[in-house]
């Protein structure tokens, strides 16, 4: 059979929209892998729209999964259910909104935060939908064509089932572009939310800004990270957090016992965040200095200048979109670790991240000792960090573990 792909508005005779895979192409379907790419497409039998729901089949004909479909995207399907007898229908999104509800609730966050992610797109089995959690409010990504057909439903659902006071929209991130999506910000229900809300983290508190914040406001996904790094910054004279943003690794560092901690961070707002939520947790203005400016840039100027340090911690944005990306991130990555190793104090520390999900752990780690190579350093690994129990990495979906982190001694 030749492979017929449907171009956007042509037309098919009336019946249930059936995608064929190639031969050989039905392995990562039958290990629940929630992709398929357009590569491994045969044909595509039906009418059906961008966003609409198709049954993929094998190339012999036997019935796999069902999902929805975007021909705009180089991820084609989206996979829902490995069920036949499961319709993808408000009761389908009820469940799994339960499920992952039930989820957190068993992992006891509410002790310990106000703030934790709800719901984790295919990890939950809800590909493309992102919804966390703040206090009395929902913040609610849509990032593909798919969920943002569902929305309304959705938000009608987490109005009912979660009766926050207002949910309120985050998707401005990039990947809809690749759905054919433009950015969308705003209310959705209820109340808008303040434009500074403060949460609490292990006793700390943040103030977090919902509506113009990185993420979703506040980076939920390290949280555990910044209690476990805090466990060895008590005897630290000074600390060095590069890439601050709003200084949440720099609030545990003083409350460990850190007796001072230099934020570098190229946004001049995200810093003036820091300060006031250092502020907030009773820091005074001697305990801390923000650097505004390029964290590469700077950290060689340090360097230039003799500064030393007890610890660094690196916690960088995403380097790597795609694989095209990948050398060039992994260059960068190893350029902001050698210079922060040129900067630690014997017998100090290096807390270092990639949020890079293409960049996997083993690579990091590769990374981190070409860094300490060049350095001329001995490093151990203390601990190796991940994202939080709430982003949890689905094991059919490696995709989903993105969060890496290394605890090191450096001598």
């Amino acid at each position: 059979m030749e492979p017929c792909l449907l171009e956007p508005g042509m037309a098919l005779p009336r019946g249930s929209a059936r995608l064929y895979l190639k031969p050989e192409h039905d392995r990562p379907v039958r290990r629940h892998h929630p992709w398929i790419f357009s590569g491994a497409i045969g044909r595509l039998e039906g009418p059906v729209e961008d966003g609409g729901l198709v049954e993929v089949f094998s190339f012999e004909g036997e019935w796999l999964a069902r999902g929805y479909l975007n021909r705009r995207s180089q991820i084609l399907v989206r996979l829902l259910t490995w069920d036949p007898q499961e319709a993808v229908e408000e009761a389908f999104w009820r469940r799994r909104l339960a499920r992952a509800a039930q989820a957190r609730e068993a992992l006891g966050l509410q002790a310990h935060t106000t703030a934790y992610r709800l719901v984790f797109a295919e990890s939950d089995g809800l590909p493309g939908l992102i919804v966390d959690r703040y206090n009395e409010f929902l913040v609610l990504q849509s990032l593909t064509l798919g969920i943002e057909r569902w929305k309304p439903l959705i938000v009608e659902l987490l109005r009912e089932m979660f009766r926050p006071r207002g949910i309120y929209e985050r998707s401005d991130v990039d990947v809809r572009e690749k759905e054919g999506l433009p950015p969308r910000c705003g209310l959705l229900a209820g109340e808008a939310p303040p434009e500074r809300l403060i949460i609490t983290e292990h006793g700390h508190r943040f103030y977090v800004d919902l509506a113009r914040g990185h993420k979703t406001g506040f980076y939920l996904d390290q949280r555990e990270n910044r209690r476990r790094a805090a466990a060895y910054l008590s005897g630290a004279e000074e600390a060095l957090n590069a890439f601050s943003y709003t200084g949440a690794f720099a609030v545990y560092a003083l409350a460990a016992g850190t007796r001072r901690v230099v934020n570098v961070d190229t946004s001049a707002e995200a810093l003036r965040l820091a300060a006031e939520n250092l502020r907030l947790n009773g820091f005074r203005e001697d305990r801390f200095e923000n650097v505004e400016g390029d964290a590469f840039q700077v950290l060689r100027r340090f360097v230039a200048d003799g500064r030393r340090f007890d610890a660094v911690i690196l916690d960088p944005p995403k380097f790597a979109y795609s694989q095209a990306h990948l050398n060039r991130a992994a260059r960068g990555y190893k350029d902001i670790n050698l210079q922060a190793l040129r900067l630690i104090r014997p017998g100090g520390l290096l807390i270092t991240f990639s949020c890079s999900g293409l960049v996997s752990p083993e690579l990091f780690q590769k990374i981190v000792f070409a860094a300490a190579e060049d350095a001329g350093r001995e490093v151990q690994i203390l601990e190796k960090l991940s994202q939080g129990p709430d982003h949890p990495i689905r094991l059919s979906f490696p995709e989903s573990e993105y969060l890496k982190g290394l605890i090191c001694r450096v001598w």
